[in-house]
């Protein structure tokens, strides 16, 4: 194992769980975010003083940072930078004929066996960096389980998972998903049968290490990734990365990639290399803005306890910059006698808007917005961790195929996850860590694309918003909607959230979740 990686084998369980982190739990958010997730779905009609001091905001300036940057490497061809014709076949299908700036400047150490750390924006196409060097390496030994890529998140999983089949179609590479949520015998069969690439979440990959009887190991790994690193290298996975590592042989190679350094990373990548071996590359982005030049940032200023009149009014009125991505909605099968009922309220029906993803602090607030936008007819779908896995799957399918515009979720979707002209990214609340937001407006703006990111800014917001100025390093504008057509729908607004809420506790939303913490605080 090369001497950086055996360095963060020794920091995980000590040195970075004195560090402080991000909220890591996707699925169990901190009290901090509870108390400022706005769940308007349990205080309906209670009024916020909104006490947001404006000029703080309006006249801060993002803090500039200086970065050890490594020049900017051009994007030539894949077969310049070694790439075999077969590979260079399957890039062409998916029309991607010119690399990156992290493809460029990561594939060539790659493919020499050097370690890796690449840093880009998001939506630069870092899952492309690693997987052609995978694939062209496997090709030359493909025996056993040959790689390991560890996500932080399940979608991100199945998305590489795909990705990995369509670019390794020539090379007939076997891929195997290990995830929570899912049956645990079919899993443990298709590691039994040896998959060239294992793409797994860490949890359940202990699980199968640790109930395997030797049917299967990882001792012929020669290629581990850790993509989404910095999520993934903090205290929440630190037990479960200490048993993946110590299962892995000290010969492989080892790649991590994120589109935001930390501390973490930083260690890593100034750790001192085992004699006789090199330090691994590291590319970092070249440009001073974390974000996307083609993404317009916005905020809108709103008391908390009125957001919904606010979200209602956006959704039915989007930025004209979006509405060339609006779809069609799928034909209604109706009957005769409903056709004069569907003619009648076509008047009352909104127009759905573009591709949208907003994101939550709370499972129980994504559920909430979820069945308030569907009273007013607004499609939508969840997507967060009170969710079966196989809901989870159908809610992104439904999402991707366009059949459903409004996907509302948690931050298991601010990761990685590559969905289509996504036009829009709202944060419904703005997450703790600034890093974090990063993340969430990366759905948007991918691959060249535009798209507008606009967060709700209440009057607990204030020093979030700064944070995340001064980590992105530029300035959000704000855009402010009319305040009389806003309240034009306020009575169809509290009627929808009112019916959200019965339907949300009808439902016991929550309550497993809530009788498994309680026999667990008795047993402490």
């Amino acid at each position: 194992m090369f001497t950086w990686m055996s360095h963060c084998h020794e920091i995980l369980p000590s040195q970075m769980l004195k560090r402080r982190s991000p909220s890591t739990d996707y699925e169990r958010p901190s009290k901090r975010a509870k108390s400022v997730s706005g769940d308007d779905d349990s205080s309906d009609d209670t009024p916020v003083p909104f006490q947001t001091n404006l000029s703080r905001l309006v006249n801060h300036k993002p803090r500039s940072r200086t970065d050890h940057e490594v020049p900017g490497h051009k994007p030539t061809s894949f077969a310049t930078l070694g790439i075999s014709p077969s590979l260079q076949s399957a890039l062409s299908a998916m029309s991607i004929k010119t690399p990156t700036e992290v493809q460029a400047a990561c594939i060539p150490p790659l493919l020499r066996g050097r370690d890796c750390i690449g840093n880009a924006k998001t939506g630069s196409g870092k899952t492309i960096a690693f997987a052609l060097p995978i694939l062209q390496k496997l090709s030359l030994d493909p025996f056993g389980i040959f790689a390991l890529i560890l996500t932080p998140t399940r979608e991100l999983a199945f998305q590489i998972a795909e990705q990995l089949a369509v670019v390794g179609g020539p090379l007939n590479a076997r891929t195997a998903v290990i995830v929570g949520g899912m049956d645990m015998m079919t899993q443990a069969l298709e590691l039994g049968n040896r998959p060239h690439i294992v793409v797994a979440t860490p949890g359940r990959l202990v699980d199968h290490l640790k109930s395997s009887n030797g049917e299967w190991n990882l001792a012929r790994v020669k290629f581990l990734v850790l993509d989404e690193a910095d999520r993934l290298l903090n205290p929440t996975f630190a037990p479960e990365l200490g048993v993946i590592f110590g299962a892995l042989p000290k010969d492989r190679q080892t790649c991590l990639f994120t589109a935001t350094l930390t501390p973490a990373i930083e260690e890593l990548a100034a750790a001192p290399p085992r004699p006789g071996k090199d330090r691994p590359f590291v590319h970092r982005m070249t440009h001073a803005v974390e974000t996307v030049e083609t993404l317009q940032q916005l905020y809108i200023l709103v008391p908390s306890h009125v957001r919904e009149m606010y979200l209602f009014h956006l959704l039915c009125n989007p930025p004209d910059s979006t509405l060339h991505l609006r779809r069609a909605p799928p034909e209604p099968k109706s009957t005769r006698k409903d056709k004069k009922k569907s003619t009648a309220d076509e008047d009352e029906t909104p127009e759905q808007p573009p591709p949208t993803i907003i994101f939550c602090a709370r499972a129980r607030t994504a559920a909430f917005l979820t069945n308030f936008l569907k009273t007013l007819s607004i499609r939508s779908t969840a997507l967060h961790s009170r969710l079966t896995q196989r809901e989870r799957l159908n809610s992104l399918s439904l999402f991707r195929s366009f059949v459903v515009p409004v996907l509302i979720c948690t931050d298991v979707a601010a990761r990685g996850l590559d969905i289509e002209d996504v036009a829009i990214v709202i944060n419904w609340d703005l997450p703790n860590e600034p890093e974090e937001y990063t993340h969430r407006v990366g759905r948007t703006a991918r691959a060249g694309r535009g798209g507008v990111a606009i967060s709700f800014v209440t009057e607990r917001d204030e020093e979030r918003v700064l944070k995340i100025e001064d980590r992105i390093r530029i300035k959000l504008e704000e855009m402010t909607l009319p305040e009389a057509r806003v309240l034009e729908k306020m009575n169809a607004v509290a009627t929808a959230k009112r019916l959200a809420n019965m339907e949300l506790h009808d439902s016991k939303f929550g309550e497993r979740e809530a009788i498994h913490a309680a026999k667990r605080k008795r047993e402490l």
